[in-house]
């Protein structure tokens, strides 16, 4: 069986503050009162847990086509998208609302099936468009 094509995510901009953020407040509130953290060390988990979380979204992003899919993961999110049912990919738009598996701006919004659609931010959006069209030669691009 042949190895999936794996696309890395583009990651840029909002995650990375997010993430630099997020390590710096557990810090902030460590020096501001270390005698408390020095007694109770639990304290620090409900600072550290989110990190964890964003860590695990911004370390494990990746799309792959395997199967005749479009597949996913983002944390604990994963999922996949038939490249038969893709009917439009909308190339440099960036989709701030419903499925976004995505660490970046300026990415490809997939519309497949009737009215749903999902947004990827890939390295590459033009490897992706082409390795997509090579499957589901019917699917229309239109840029932004």
């Amino acid at each position: 069986m042949d190895q999936p094509k794996v696309y890395a995510a583009k990651r840029s901009g909002l995650i990375r503050f997010l993430l630099v953020g997020m390590l710096l407040l557990p810090a902030a509130v460590f020096l501001l009162d270390r005698e408390a953290f020095a007694e109770k060390p639990f304290m620090l988990l409900p600072l550290l847990a989110p990190i964890g979380l964003i860590a695990w979204i911004y370390l494990n992003t990746a799309y792959w086509l395997e199967d005749d899919k479009l597949r996913y993961k983002s944390g604990p999110w994963k999922g996949a998208v038939e490249v038969e049912k893709i009917t439009q990919i909308v190339e440099g738009r960036t989709q701030w609302v419903g499925m976004k598996p995505a660490l970046a701006t300026k990415g490809l919004v997939i519309r497949y099936n009737r009215f749903d659609e999902l947004y990827i931010a890939p390295g590459s959006n033009q490897e992706v468009i082409a390795d997509l069209l090579a499957i589901n030669p019917d699917i229309q691009v239109v840029k932004q």
